[in-house]
């Protein structure tokens, strides 16, 4: 009955929607039509309430069969850019969101997660590879790739925040054989998406309305094409959740300039996971609706001034910009219980990018 609601929830949201802009067909949505009903395909539910069945902490190590396995991730996330640990980070949100923390996000082919629009940005595959290939060189058949990707966010997470973030990640997991483009964009949550559609989302990965605020903090990172926010250019008259002016002015010369163009989603400190992002969200100097429309509820925009240092105290909780990095990592943890495989569902690739030959 839960599920239910939930996806009648989601109907009501998306019905709502305005598609007046091109990045909505980009993610599935279809143009509308004021003479039929908005239809959009609910996506599957996973439920991380609580561990999966055989992860845990150390797992290569307790078998034995490959205990230098995270060193190895670890020394190739190490050589990477900061674009690139970037890119790795927000790798492991879109692998677990679509068919489970599985690895499906690094599988080639036509019509893949890869292939599909919300995707086509990701980096870092080169990072896993890397990693992945000097794993097979030490212990061949050992190591899952869904593994190496919860690996290499936790190590791109902890060096762009300078250490302060760093957990301990349950692994076990099994690769996935399926990846679909069509799953992305019903289960991605959209930078178009309001507060509702974006909670209702995660909602539906088991993720609470907090687990939301607190992995958006990862939006202070990376990069964006502009592709991904022409609604916010011209920012909308007396709209509380408008762009800053002065940076829509600066972006609509910047994304008129035709072509693909990326740029930074947090000017102030880029290559920093850190609070910046919260105090963004307060001044309205951020690219995406989805983080403009966390000032749209006492709640969450509450969650957001704890986090940028504005409340000394918030649900008995103090010190909010240290509190993120240990609510990061706690949501980190949480997301990689998303919708793990069994040996019996998966296995274990020998090359990321394609499913073991029979």
């Amino acid at each position: 009955m839960a599920k239910l609601a939930l996806l009648a929830v989601i109907a009501s949201l998306l019905g709502a929607v305005s598609c007046e802009f091109p990045v909505y067909a980009g993610y599935g949505f279809p143009r509308p039509n004021p003479n039929m009903p908005f239809a959009f395909p609910f996506p599957p539910f996973f439920s991380p309430a609580s561990p999966a069945p055989g992860l845990r902490v150390g797992y290569y190590t307790h078998n034995g069969r490959c205990p230098q396995a995270e060193k190895i991730v670890r020394d190739a996330v190490e050589k990477a850019t900061a674009g690139e640990k970037a890119g790795l980070i927000r790798l492991f949100f879109h692998d677990c969101f679509v068919q489970g923390c599985d690895g499906s996000v690094l599988l080639s082919g036509a019509d893949t997660e890869r292939t599909a629009f919300p995707n086509l940005s990701l980096r870092g595959f080169e990072v896993i590879d890397a990693a992945k290939a000097a794993l097979e060189t030490a212990c061949p058949g050992v190591v899952s790739c869904a593994d190496v990707v919860a690996f290499a966010g936790r190590d791109a997470s902890y060096s762009l925040s300078s250490g302060r973030i760093n957990y301990r990640v349950p692994a076990g997991r099994y690769d996935g054989k399926v990846s679909r483009a069509g799953d992305t964009f019903q289960n991605l949550p959209p930078p178009f998406g309001d507060l509702n559609l974006t909670t209702a989302m995660f909602a539906a990965k088991g993720l609470s309305q907090d687990d939301m605020v607190v992995l958006s903090g990862a939006h202070s990172i990376g990069r964006s094409d502009c592709s991904s926010f022409p609604d916010r250019l011209p920012p909308v008259a007396n709209s509380s959740t408008a762009m800053e002016p002065k940076l829509a002015q600066q972006l609509t010369g910047t994304c008129s300039a035709g072509g693909s163009v990326n740029v930074l989603q947090d000017a102030i400190t880029p290559d920093k996971l850190d609070i910046q992002y919260y105090t963004n969200v307060l001044s309205r100097n951020v690219l995406f609706n989805s983080d403009a429309s966390l000032t749209t509820s006492t709640e969450t925009e509450g969650l957001v001034e704890f986090y940028a240092g504005k409340r000394p105290l918030f649900r008995g909780k103090f010190l909010g910009p240290i509190q993120w990095n240990h609510d990061f990592e706690d949501a980190m943890v949480k997301m990689g219980y998303i919708g793990v495989k069994t040996s019996a569902e998966g296995e274990i690739r020998n090359t990321c990018a394609f499913i073991n030959k029979p």
